[in-house]
């Protein structure tokens, strides 16, 4: 039986680079404060957030205009 694995899940871009930006932190190598070693998870949750609302708006608007 051949079972082929499709799913496109897993860590990300993203998650590479926070736990590379992690170890990096921990071992010395770099000297930054942690809100930039975490920046990769804040950015993109930041972008998440302006996502929902650009559709929440449109979403509203599209509403307002189909009630007229």
């Amino acid at each position: 039986m051949n079972q082929e694995s499709n799913s496109s899940g897993g860590i990300g871009i993203v998650g590479i680079l926070t736990i590379v930006f992690v170890v990096l932190k921990l071992v010395g190598v770099i000297d930054w404060s942690w809100w930039w070693v975490l920046s990769p998870l804040w950015i993109s949750a930041a972008l998440g957030v302006v996502v929902f609302l650009i559709l929440l708006v449109t979403l509203k608007a599209i509403g307002r205009r189909t009630r007229r």
